[in-house]
């Protein structure tokens, strides 16, 4: 069930929290008995049925990934606020994790242009806060709940500059992909030089090594320009 805020002091809502966060750590530090185990199931399989209930998406979908550590000043903020609206005016709906930063610039590109606006909230004691630029919300306590919300509902994606969160959902995605697991569809790559030494570490290291093949190279596409990527989205 999402989290309700509302009416907690500062110390109820760190003690709920703390609650769920406690909860998530003992469950993943193993093996527990069969009964805690099987309410653990039961809370993910709600969590999944409330998004499948909550997200009813018409047309085609893009998601954004990016920190949430950037403000309206930075030009990675503008950056995807720009991407948000070209994506809105081409008939995409604009999907986030909801969250502050390029999450929130995309939204709000997309809301200002006139085109539906998403976020899928993750429940955390710092950092994500919802933005106000969004025409639906739903928050998850679980991250990989919320990850298979953003991918299952997505035909491209778009990775702006973030951390580790970003690299997560981003190498989620071109798993899925070169796995099979996925359709094919577009991941660029975006904000000037940031990606350039991972990119370099992809061909130089591990393609190399031969851990992976020269045609996963092409799953991240790059893009210079909003332009660039919107037209990559729609080719595809």
């Amino acid at each position: 069930m999402p989290i309700d805020m509302n009416g907690l002091s500062p110390k109820g809502t760190d003690k709920l929290i703390g609650d769920i966060r406690g909860a998530e750590k003992l469950f993943l530090r193993g093996r527990q008995g069969r009964g805690e185990d099987l309410e653990s199931a039961v809370k993910y399989f709600l969590e999944f049925l409330r998004g499948f209930e909550c997200i009813g998406i018409d047309g085609p979908c893009v998601t954004v990934f990016g920190s949430a550590r950037f403000d309206e000043s930075h030009p990675y903020y503008q950056l995807a606020r720009e991407l948000g609206g070209a994506l809105a005016k081409a008939g995409f709906t604009v999907m986030t994790g909801g969250g502050p930063g390029i999450m929130e610039a995309a939204n709000r590109g997309a809301k200002e242009a006139g085109g539906p606006s998403i976020g899928l909230n993750i429940a955390l004691p710092m950092e994500q806060k919802p933005n106000p630029y969004v025409d639906r919300f739903i928050e998850f306590e679980h991250f990989f709940v919320r990850k298979v919300m953003l991918v299952k509902y997505s035909t491209a994606f778009v990775v702006m500059p973030g951390g580790f969160g970003t690299l997560d959902e981003a190498f989620e995605v071109v798993t899925l992909i070169q796995t099979e697991k996925l359709d094919d569809f577009p991941i660029v790559a975006m904000g000037d030089g940031f990606w350039r030494q991972l990119r370099d570490f992809m061909s130089n290291t591990m393609l190399k090594a031969g851990t992976i093949s020269p045609e996963d190279l092409d799953i991240i596409r790059q893009a210079s320009t909003v332009e660039e990527a919107v037209n990559i989205i729609k080719g595809c």
